[in-house]
């Protein structure tokens, strides 16, 4: 029999166009190791739950905002391309994530006393005022989600970063929030390097992001722009990591639930498993215009209802786990 004559292993070559730049985050596959990282909750709580809504509705792709598409993900029918004209289906299946979703949702949480995060996009809270005035009169954080709900992948740094100084000033104008906790979502390679680069030279400290779904814990990570500044002067950046998989936007996925019983069940495994564990944190990802529709409400309304009946969780923003953490755990530069 003939045999195979092995060629030679492919020599490994990074092509990143952001490598070794102020943009180039590394990455961490050690994690906590093998034990963990118990972070003991306030009260001796077992367990942090992180409620997030997105409130994306009215600042998503439209040509009526310039853009070269109408928005085309994350709605019942969504199409794989851009839509070149305007797609009021899509228009009105967002608008009830503002008419209606976020009042059914907000009640919830009101009943049961949980305070949430809100993740904001910017030109979403201005077209509809009434929503940020009622999450800061119900004591919710506000966090950032960008000033609009757009890929930024294909967008200049110049611009990003004048989208992220926009977004500063609008939250500042609507809820009074100066410094943010921020979740991208749609992140360009920048978008990271970016805000770190706005908070310092503005002088405001970042409490956290979220675009990493890497622990069940937070997370320190060096920031590359701060490499050859003297330690007691690097900041680092906090991730508050964010999940995909207790996440309402499954809904509308080929991989993800088609019942609410299924959403509920699967947020339920991953309460109880962590709740086991001991000293982690849950985050359940929520969109108004899903998770605020009747049929899908459901399943939000019977897992709150179920964290709530636990006396030793903590229901919490993410600024709040965000500051206990670093309380316990102060950044130190290359650990």
């Amino acid at each position: 029999m003939e045999s195979t004559i092995a060629s030679a292993v492919p020599k490994e070559v990074n092509i990143d166009k952001n490598a070794n730049t102020k943009f180039d985050f590394s990455r961490n596959l050690l994690g906590y190791g093998e034990e963990g990282l118990d972070l003991q909750w306030p009260d001796n709580k077992k367990i942090a739950v992180s409620f997030v809504l997105n409130y994306e509705e009215g600042g998503e792709r439209s040509l009526q905002y310039g853009d070269e598409t109408s928005e085309f993900v994350l709605y019942t029918s969504s199409k794989p391309g851009p839509i070149l004209q305007r797609a009021y289906e899509v228009e009105s299946e967002y608008d009830y994530g503002s008419r209606v979703g976020v009042w059914r949702i907000l009640k919830l949480f009101k009943k049961f006393g949980n305070r949430i995060t809100a993740y904001a996009v910017g030109k979403a809270f201005e077209t509809n005022p009434a929503v940020p005035e009622a999450f800061v009169r119900d004591g919710h954080e506000i966090a950032s989600h960008a000033y609009r709900w757009i890929p930024y992948e294909d967008k200049s740094p110049e611009l990003e970063k004048a989208y992220i100084l926009k977004q500063l000033e609008t939250l500042e104008t609507l809820t009074g929030e100066k410094t943010p906790g921020w979740y991208m979502g749609r992140l360009s390679p920048q978008s990271m390097g970016l805000i770190t680069e706005v908070y310092r030279e503005l002088g405001k400290e970042l409490p956290y992001m979220s675009d990493y779904y890497g622990d069940d814990v937070p997370v320190w990570v060096d920031v590359p722009a701060e490499k050859d500044l003297p330690d007691e002067e690097k900041k680092g950046l906090l991730f508050v990591p964010y999940s995909f998989d207790t996440n309402d936007y499954r809904f509308l996925t080929t991989n993800g639930f088609r019942a609410a019983e299924a959403f509920y069940e699967h947020m339920k495994n991953a309460f109880d498993t962590l709740y086991e564990e001991g000293g982690k944190m849950m985050t359940v990802g929520l969109h108004c215009r899903i998770i605020g529709r009747p049929g899908y409400f459901q399943a939000l309304k019977k897992f709150v209802e179920y964290v709530n009946s636990h006396d030793d969780v903590w229901v919490c923003s993410r600024s709040d786990i965000a500051t206990h953490f670093k309380s316990k755990y102060p950044y130190k530069p290359g650990k």
